[in-house]
């Protein structure tokens, strides 16, 4: 009796971590308000459904020439592949397609997804992560005057597009560009040099050697006069000058931060291995990244080296943060969002883990797609789960009577443990995975299938009941794990080898043979052990 107590609070403990498991949860999720996406809670059962059964985003995305000269596309996009389906599969979306179409283009398929900007971020972001020492010579100020002359000399100009669809001239202060009359005028009075030019009146010191202050105003003139090659050229030798994503507000302006760094980096991401999005109450959002031991052993003699100085954490070409190094830095280090989401710091994160992409990506089509089935398909699929499963019951009933009711019961369970299973490994409904969930179910009832035919065999030997139930159960126990075993290992290697919808099927049949191992074993046992304790054994089995 007191082993029958045990098995009861067990499968009531099963229960209750099953109802748990599938109870509808509040989640923070990226979801549309009046059109525009925005982290909001939602609730929602935790079992996720794949691109066949819901639709979602369907990306293309080809390599992008117009920053850099590829020569092998094809070699170049295969290596992309690797990159952007690791990312996708820290994105958290369940079961997409991520493949390369003809030797020119790739097509991701995200399910559930429909914010699109947050999904070309993260699949055409370049990630590359490099670590630079701020400039400590002023050799940026001292090309000033060099700058403004080649802008004078050579009339330069940034035409940015207006509303209207016309342009004008972007410049420092909203009138760089002079006619020829006030260009030769300017060019007499200063003698041939550039006392008053752009970059002289726009561009300021900053708090921090190598770092410069451009109002916002001012900001779209700079920014495309470095763009320009005549300007690139005229650059300071063994600097880079970088933009920084933060700003900083003296008064009621705000300024742009300009760095000009060393050209070589003291490490870069290459040899990250782990980056986490964290908040902190005092620095706020940031990403904390952990380097392999080789990087870690780089990293803290390249900061010893320079204790004191600015180092620069340049993200895609953009200065992240420039803290002081106050000491050398081991292998872990954290990177300031700047006061960006949680949602930032997690894409950010991912993308890190990921690694850079070898070459540039651009969308070049992205559009929502409906369920790639069709309602009607999705219909006619659950119709038939539902019929198989109803037939399977009935068959049992008929068949074993009430033997098949202790089934049926198990049965039920079965269906309640398998469900809980895929919520908490976070898996995914396919029509396929509906299909490998439903065959479970028949290899759930075949390993009782198995027990009630050896029970009956003992039975008819003229055993008691209980000895008889106890050996169908012992007798049958090497062929229900034979079978089981070599499903198991069928579906893992679907697993390792499958994709999408195949690795759907693999991950539902395994959660579904794990269940159907504990309910047509011991719950099924746990059954007739309490029939038998309210008959006493005196009562003749109906199976």
């Amino acid at each position: 009796m007191q082993n029958l107590k045990t098995r009861l609070l067990l499968i009531a403990a099963l229960v209750l971590a099953s109802a748990w498991s599938l109870w509808p949860r509040t989640v923070v999720e990226r979801v549309k308000r009046d059109g525009v996406f925005v982290n909001d809670t939602v609730r929602r059962v935790p079992l996720k459904r794949g691109l066949d059964l819901q639709g979602g985003m369907h990306l293309a995305l080809e390599v992008d020439q117009s920053k850099q000269t590829v020569t092998d596309v094809s070699d170049a996009l295969d290596r992309a592949l690797k990159v952007v389906r690791t990312r996708i599969d820290e994105f958290g979306v369940a079961e997409p397609v991520v493949q390369k179409v003809g030797d020119d283009r790739i097509i991701v398929e995200l399910p559930g997804i429909d914010d699109r900007e947050r999904a070309e971020d993260v699949v055409k972001k370049a990630a590359f992560l490099r670590f630079q020492i701020t400039d400590e010579t002023q050799s940026f100020e001292r090309v000033i005057p060099r700058l403004d002359g080649i802008i004078k000399e050579q009339g330069l100009a940034v035409v940015t597009p207006l509303a209207g669809g016309d342009t004008t001239p972007a410049n420092a202060l909203g009138n760089l560009l002079q006619d020829a009359d006030t260009a030769k005028k300017a060019d007499t009075a200063t003698a041939g040099t550039a006392t008053d030019g752009p970059f002289r009146r726009s561009v300021s010191p900053g708090q921090m050697p190598g770092q410069y202050l451009v109002s916002g105003a001012d900001f779209p003139a700079i920014d495309g006069f470095l763009k320009q090659d005549v300007i690139r050229a005229a650059l300071p030798p063994g600097k880079d000058v970088r933009w920084g994503v933060d700003s900083i507000a003296l008064g009621s302006v705000y300024y742009r931060t300009l760095y000009v760094l060393e050209s070589r980096a003291i490490i870069d991401g290459t040899y990250l291995t782990t980056a986490t999005p964290n908040q902190d109450a005092v620095e706020g959002v940031k990403v904390d990244f952990v380097f392999n031991t080789e990087g870690g052993s780089r990293f803290r003699k390249e900061t010893a080296r320079h204790i004191g100085d600015n180092m620069a954490i340049v993200l895609d070409d953009r200065v992240m943060s420039a803290p002081v190094i106050q000491s050398a830095i081991g292998s872990r280090g954290q990177i300031t969002m700047g006061g960006r989401d949680l949602q930032a710091a997690q894409d950010l994160a991912l993308v890190l883990r990921a690694g850079a992409l070898p070459v540039p990506l651009k969308v070049v089509e992205a559009r929502e797609i409906g369920a790639s089935l069709g309602q009607d398909s999705i219909d006619a699929g659950i119709r038939a789960g539902l019929v198989a499963v109803i037939a399977v019951m009935l068959i049992m009933i008929l068949y074993y009577r009430f033997s098949g009711l202790l089934a049926v019961g198990a049965l039920v369970l079965y269906v309640v443990f398998t469900l809980a299973v895929l919520a908490g490994f976070d898996a995914v409904l396919t029509l396929p995975g509906l299909a490998g969930f439903v065959l479970s179910i028949g290899i759930a009832v075949d390993a009782n299938v198995l027990i009630f035919e050896r029970i009956r065999e003992e039975l008819n030997h003229g055993k008691t009941v209980r000895t008889s139930i106890e050996e169908g159960f012992q007798h049958a126990m090497s062929a229900i794990i034979d079978s089981n075993v070599s499903t198991v290992l069928t579906a893992a290697v679907l697993y390792q080898y499958g994709t999408g919808p195949v690795k759907g099927f693999a991950v539902t049949l395994v959660a579904g043979i794990a269940a159907s191992m504990v309910t047509s074993i011991f719950v099924t046992k746990t059954f007739f052990y309490v029939w038998l304790s309210r008959t006493r054994g005196e009562q003749a089995l109906s199976i």
